[in-house]
């Protein structure tokens, strides 16, 4: 069924890989009145976890300009070996790693162990995309500023966004940052807002990674990125609130 709505909406499925004896991992989402949601997930096994190394499309992950991941797949053995062959592959052909760590408490063992999973693989990725409150998870700190956040810089790092919701979202390269504000609507679901940011990003991105050192470039897509984020609190949902170019374009001038 996800593999059908990935080509549905123009997503090759060529690297999804199926197995028989487990099921796929489900999240359950609960809203609150201000659009937040609260997350329950189904596995322990599911077909993600049971992913080795050896299942893994290298041909494909060879080809690939830009390789994103999250941390949930660190969680357990073999996905984890998985996890990194994946990545190791991915850089020896060239790609760009883009990390979302994508926090999900509820599924690891303590803060502890989720934290220090998540650095693991930090200084591996060339973009990374946080939230306000990941970054106060991973730093342990309530309050955060520019010279905090740098903290977890690295050498290799090309680009650190962290997203601040319906504030927009702050970047961070070698030569310059800065704040990007976001776009006032009415907000239904959050569901999807921060994958809406980041894929559409890395989307204008894979062709133009020179945009990473052009400051004003940058942020006119961020700003667009600001905007398919915002679009996609309108709706319920996660694929089904994901924009249109249309519609970007639409609350980019104003319509």
């Amino acid at each position: 069924m996800l593999a059908g709505i990935l080509k549905e909406n123009g997503v090759s499925a060529d690297g999804v890989t199926l197995d028989k004896g487990a099921r796929t991992a489900l999240a359950f989402v609960t809203l609150r009145a201000d659009g937040e949601r609260e997350l329950m997930f189904y596995r322990n096994p599911s077909a993600d976890m049971l992913l080795t190394p050896d299942e893994l499309n290298l041909e494909l992950i060879r080809s690939a300009k830009i390789f994103h991941y999250g941390s949930i797949s660190l969680l357990v053995e073999p996905c984890r070996s998985a996890h990194l062959k994946a990545m190791e592959v991915a850089k020896e052909g060239g790609a760009l790693l883009s990390y979302d760590p994508n926090l999900r408490l509820p599924l690891w063992p303590s803060a502890k162990e989720a934290r220090e999973q998540i650095l693991s693989i930090w200084e591996k990725a060339d973009i990374i995309k946080v939230s306000d409150e990941e970054l106060n998870f991973l730093l342990e700190k309530d309050e955060i500023d520019d010279e905090s956040t740098l903290s977890l810089w690295h050498h290799n790092l090309k680009l650190l966004l962290v997203t601040l919701g319906e504030k927009g979202c702050k970047y961070y390269t070698k030569n310059f940052h800065g704040t990007v504000d976001s776009f006032r609507v009415d907000t239904v679901d959050t569901t999807g807002a921060g994958d809406s940011f980041v894929g559409s990003l890395l989307y204008k991105l894979v062709d133009d990674p020179s945009l990473l050192e052009d400051e004003s470039r940058l942020r006119e897509v961020l700003k667009y990125a600001n905007a398919c984020g915002a679009i996609t609190t309108t709706k319920k949902g996660a694929i089904p609130a994901l924009p249109t170019p249309s519609e970007v374009l639409n609350l980019l001038n104003g319509v």
